[in-house]
């Protein structure tokens, strides 16, 4: 008889989450495409698997042109010629940063990353109701319309 049981939620498979970020926040491989960071978030414990998810839904409803792909084990996000933003799973949390981000307005997003550029910005959520999509999506129109970072390079 088969086992019905998710292969994504047995423990063996699921790689413990890094505390902080310290360059990388999980094992997986860099790659281009949708099926790579699909294959990521399916790979994340919950909660953080659902918050990532989440996360995921939000930038594929509100951005059409959206690209994706895994680099340095975190999903990175762009539109145009850039990548704009990443979503990465931790012990504690997900963190959603947004690449160039202290020149986003109303509000610049409050967490300041160790180990991303100084001008990253954003935000750690412990669950799937801090996340406010309507914010969220603003920042993730504005940081794809900033040009060099998501629109047309300079």
């Amino acid at each position: 008889m088969p086992d019905d049981r998710d292969d994504r939620d047995d423990p063996e498979r699921v790689t413990p989450l890094p505390e902080a970020m310290t360059g990388r926040a999980s094992p997986a491989k860099a790659a281009e495409g949708d099926e790579p960071v699909f294959a990521y978030l399916a790979s994340l414990p919950q909660p953080q698997r659902g918050i990532a998810e989440a996360v995921d839904a939000l930038a594929a409803a509100t951005l059409p042109e959206l690209h994706r792909a895994v680099k340095w084990g975190m999903a990175y996000y762009g539109v145009g010629e850039g990548w704009c933003f990443s979503c990465g799973g931790f012990a504690g949390d997900v963190k959603v940063m947004f690449i160039n981000g202290a020149t986003l307005l109303d509000p610049v997003p409050p967490i300041t990353p160790i180990g991303m550029g100084k001008a990253t910005r954003g935000v750690e959520l412990r669950t799937a109701d801090e996340l406010d999509p309507e914010q969220v999506a603003a920042w993730m129109r504005q940081v794809t319309a900033v040009p060099g970072i998501g629109g047309k390079r300079r």
